[in-house]
């Protein structure tokens, strides 16, 4: 069985969720399981909506509340009639009352103590209850239109199953507890055959409270999901070709890739790359299942397959990511010199505040770390300051050369820096995975670092390449 993820481009309206249910038919497998992310825009309304609420502009929130129920209303008017749409209407309506209440209590509450249990009704707790009803409404919606298509499908409700922390806003998934219940949950009874439709980016606690596991989270449900289910492959449709060279927005020359490894997705990922949720790829690799990455308005092209390990011969470099917003930590002290357990005290404090690190470069008297969650950045700072002197620099970039290849490749870092010689360098950073190499840059000069090293590996004016064309980037590298 195929475990389908549809972004919410791929779900805005009522001809998205159409191409959607076309898709599924043309590529139908015995219990197929669909993952909708919210439709586009629905979540940052939604934020908007509980922000004004928390400000006392209620009428205003509910506002924009009514507004999003309208674009389903809608899309809805052009699915489906009948009792489709009537059982849709007053699925609609009861989430209208649902949200409407929660933006009250948002405007009517306090901050709740977070020192008197995680479980209390918080603004946090609150706001992802009401993020929630974006993926909620957007499955609703698609298993009328898929059923109006002709499609046998039913709706499925993913919390129960997706046991969560209560970190609300970013709550991590149990996955010993999820695993098993999902692979229950979506267990179809003898003889039925029929498409599930579930919910991405959200999950519950075990006192049962909404919560939402971060954005891009439909990502990682499906990979989760493909996981718990078996499946033969996970499919991510969204509104790109697949994994390029790089960002296309920064090279317009940026190649299509047809295949990718585990490991080079992940880590391109995590440093930037927006295709991928940077956790996705994790529970799918346990159980080695390809993660494919499609593009809905385009059909027929053959994406970006992502595999355990990729065959043939490649180039060095694979791609190029990149990660804007990065603020670079500096601590320097005598301290360090000859001492054990310096940098055993130095990570307790970021490991205290729940702060993770992307980076880390040593000297003998310093050591630098690159950020890009600073929630907690004035009181580590403040707690790092008895080590050493420490400070700071904002607005910086991380750029990161992904590629199989960096393994084995006699004089390509000369070729990188040669590239980016007039350009500020630091932190540059060969990882312990002898996959990528990094180094930061002014977040003003990152388009130019990348431009520059694009054009170093694959030439300056290379033409975008239709998907399917580009069968190894090694024909492609210099």
């Amino acid at each position: 069985m195929i475990v389908f993820k549809f972004g919410g481009t791929s779900v805005e309206d009522a001809a998205a969720i159409r191409r959607a249910a076309t898709i599924v038919a043309g590529r139908r497998s015995p219990n197929a399981v669909i993952v909708v992310s919210a439709m586009a825009g629905m979540t940052n309304a939604l934020v908007e909506a509980a922000a004004d609420a928390r400000a006392g502009r209620l009428t205003r929130a509910l506002e924009i509340l009514d507004r999003m129920i309208g674009r389903h209303r809608s899309a809805a008017d052009d699915l489906a009639g009948g009792h489709l749409r009537q059982a849709l209407d007053a699925r609609l309506d009861e989430a209208r009352l649902e949200a409407a209440e929660t933006l009250r209590s948002l405007a009517e509450m306090l901050e709740g103590d977070p020192s008197a249990g995680s479980e209390l009704p918080t603004a946090a707790r609150l706001t992802d209850s009401l993020l929630a009803q974006g993926e909620i409404l957007s499955s609703h919606l698609t298993t009328c239109g898929f059923s109006a298509a002709g499609l046998p499908t039913r709706f499925l409700d993913i919390r129960p199953m997706m046991r969560t922390n209560a970190d609300f806003g970013r709550a991590a998934v149990d996955l010993g507890v999820a695993g098993p219940r999902l692979a229950a949950g979506f267990r179809p009874e003898p003889g039925d055959d029929r498409i599930v439709v579930t919910q991405g980016f959200i999950g519950s606690t075990i006192g049962g409270a909404t919560t939402t596991i971060g954005r891009g989270g439909s990502d990682l449900t499906a990979s989760i999901l493909g996981a718990a289910l078996d499946a033969t492959e996970v499919q991510i449709w969204t509104d790109v070709d697949g994994i390029m060279t790089t960002d296309p927005r920064v090279v317009p020359g940026a190649l299509h890739i047809e295949v990718i490894s585990f490991a080079e997705a992940a880590e391109l990922a995590y440093f930037g790359a927006k295709v991928l949720h940077p956790s996705t790829l994790a529970p799918a690799m346990t159980k080695n299942i390809p993660v494919r990455v499609l593009n809905s308005r385009r059909p027929d092209g053959v994406g970006t397959a992502i595999v355990r390990s990729t065959p043939g011969a490649k180039g060095p470099i694979t791609a190029i990511a990149f990660k804007r917003g990065i603020t670079v930590l500096n601590v320097t002290s005598d301290r360090m010199l000859m001492a054990h357990g310096f940098l055993a005290r130095l990570f307790e404090v970021f490991s205290r505040h729940e702060t993770a690190v992307d980076m880390v470069t040593t000297s003998e008297v310093s050591v630098s770390m690159t950020l890009d969650d600073t929630r907690h950045l004035p009181v580590i700072r403040n707690e790092l300051a008895p080590l050493g002197d420490v400070s700071v620099e904002t607005d910086q970039a991380i750029v990161c050369l992904v590629g199989e290849g960096l393994r084995s490749s006699p004089g390509l870092v000369p070729r990188i820096f040669s590239a980016v010689q007039s350009l500020p360098v630091s932190m540059i950073s060969h990882g312990a995975s002898a996959i990528n190499l990094s180094f930061v840059t002014p977040g003003s000069r990152v388009e130019e670092a990348v431009r520059a090293l694009h054009a170093e590996f694959w030439g300056a004016a290379v033409p975008q390449t239709a998907p399917g064309q580009l069968s190894s980037n090694a024909k492609k590298i210099r």
